[in-house]
């Protein structure tokens, strides 16, 4: 099969990535047509949610190790026909139940994050990569913008069976596209999958974030919720314990030690927290009956047309992020991304009397967005082995997504601890909220602070910061592009 441009490569991996985000936040929005139209609980309609999360949680780091062992390529496409058939499931779901499942399978393209940037390193030029996963993270960053602002007026002019029928068509292309056209990596790692590890992964990361996301319903001090939350430390002991002892660790703790890597994440599960609580609870907010004593009564998708400045910025600034690595470096993108994240949600917290006050204050979060997803990104693949990009990657985004419920069970604590006799939150929960959101923010910038400095510039083969990163084999150069 002949190689071919980068640049199709790039698109393909953009797509599949682009459309899995969306995927994320585009049927948040429509959660209460859903309910209705499934006749069933609100309670049960937000297993909608918790089922993607978990899923995705779980296959991102194993199925990124997968890739780095039998192959990037072939586990993408694989990961792309299961992405259409959950979409496919999703949009003819008879019954509540069913839509849950489908959910689960779609789960599995969480996987598209770590494998795209993989290829990336192995398959574009060293000059080309930093600028390359820039621009795919502004891509991923973008598309959970792009699920808040188009599920309004998705489901208005169709139907939410549309939310999924039109990913479906995309995805199903984008499969065909990358079967032909995306090169197989050079690269592969040694060893086989450690499913003890991946067991005990997957255990402890269920256990820690079905009560993160259910502890609204259940009561964080129910039985269910301490008890998992103690299985989950369990079960993170016993993974520590076996990935320490494994020949073929799923995840190689000796990766997750490295300087570079270890305070990069710290910045992900706090900037993450952040993030994601902003995006669950701010539609919420606009869309509160100004009855309240703030909100504006938004429909939908008024509320998501207010969040379309920090899809704009968020994206722009992600672009931008590969043209300023070179010159600044990602660490201080990447302190940059969250204090102007710390900045936006302080200023919510001062300010969200009027509705230009939330729109700019997205926008100033979402520039944030853009620069810490992809100095992240730049960070771990500069700072890893190539056979080691997919785990750590993968990684990566799941301590951003276990940061991202910590992060919405905090606000959501704050915000409906007391409530109006309508039902309603008081204003001060949500000043509350906002004011922990900046200080998490503010936390990961000085998180941030404390990676290593890195030479700015090229992201090649080899390490930056590897003197302790188990070597088997001298890495090759990374390929140029091929045209």
């Amino acid at each position: 099969m002949p190689r071919t441009s980068t640049r199709l490569t790039f698109a393909v991996l953009a797509t599949g990535a682009g459309v899995f985000a969306m995927l994320q936040s585009l049927i948040a929005p429509a959660l209460p047509t859903v309910q209705h139209a499934l006749h069933t609980s609100q309670s049960t309609a937000t297993w909608v949610m918790t089922a993607y999360l978990l899923s995705a949680s779980v296959f991102t780091p194993i199925l990124g190790r997968v890739g780095d062992l039998i192959g990037k390529k072939r586990t993408l496409v694989a990961v792309l026909v299961i992405v259409t058939i959950g979409c496919l499931l999703a949009a003819l779901a008879p019954t509540i139940g069913v839509l849950i499942v489908a959910r689960v399978v779609q789960g599995i393209g969480g996987a598209l994050f770590p494998l795209s940037f993989g290829i990336i390193r192995d398959e574009f030029a060293p000059s080309e990569v930093s600028g390359s996963i820039s621009n795919l993270s502004a891509v991923i960053a973008a598309g959970g913008g792009v699920g808040i602002v188009a599920a309004g007026p998705i489901v208005t002019a169709l139907d939410y069976r549309w939310l999924f029928w039109l990913p479906v068509g995309i995805v199903a292309v984008t499969t065909l596209i990358a079967l032909r056209y995306v090169p197989e990596s050079p690269r592969r790692a040694e060893g086989r999958v450690n499913w003890l590890g991946a067991v005990l992964l997957s255990g402890w990361l269920v256990a820690l974030l079905l009560p993160l996301s259910q502890a609204s319903h259940w009561g964080w001090g129910s039985g269910r919720a301490i008890g998992l939350f103690v299985a989950a430390a369990a079960l993170f002991a016993l993974w520590l314990f076996a990935e320490a002892r494994s020949h073929s660790p799923l995840i190689d703790l000796r990766i997750m030690r490295l300087p570079a890597v270890w305070t990069t994440n710290a910045a992900a599960l706090l900037f993450g927290a952040g993030m994601y609580a902003i995006w669950s609870f701010l539609p919420g907010f606009v869309q509160t009956p100004s009855s309240a004593g703030y909100g504006f009564g938004a429909s939908v998708t008024a509320a998501g047309l207010l969040m379309l400045p920090m899809l704009i910025a968020m994206f722009c600034s992600g672009v931008l992020s590969g043209r300023l690595e070179p010159v600044l470096g990602a660490k201080k993108l990447l302190i940059a991304g969250s204090a102007l994240g710390a900045i936006a949600c302080g200023f919510l917290a001062l300010w969200h009397d009027q509705q230009w006050q939330v729109a700019f204050a997205a926008g100033v979060f979402g520039l944030g967005i853009g620069l810490a997803f992809a100095s992240m990104a730049n960070l771990i693949v500069g700072s890893v082995p190539a056979e080691q990009t997919g785990a750590a990657t993968g990684m990566n985004a799941n301590i951003r997504t276990i940061g991202g419920s910590i992060g919405a069970a905090l606000t959501s604590v704050l915000v409906t601890s007391r409530l109006q006799p309508s039902g309603l939150p008081y204003a001060s929960g949500y000043t509350h909220g906002f004011s922990l959101l900046a200080l998490l923010c503010l936390a990961a910038a000085l998180a941030a602070l404390l990676v290593p400095v890195q030479r700015a510039g090229r992201i090649s083969g080899t390490p930056r910061a590897s003197s302790d990163v188990p070597r088997t084999e001298p890495e090759a150069v990374a390929p140029g592009a091929r045209s």
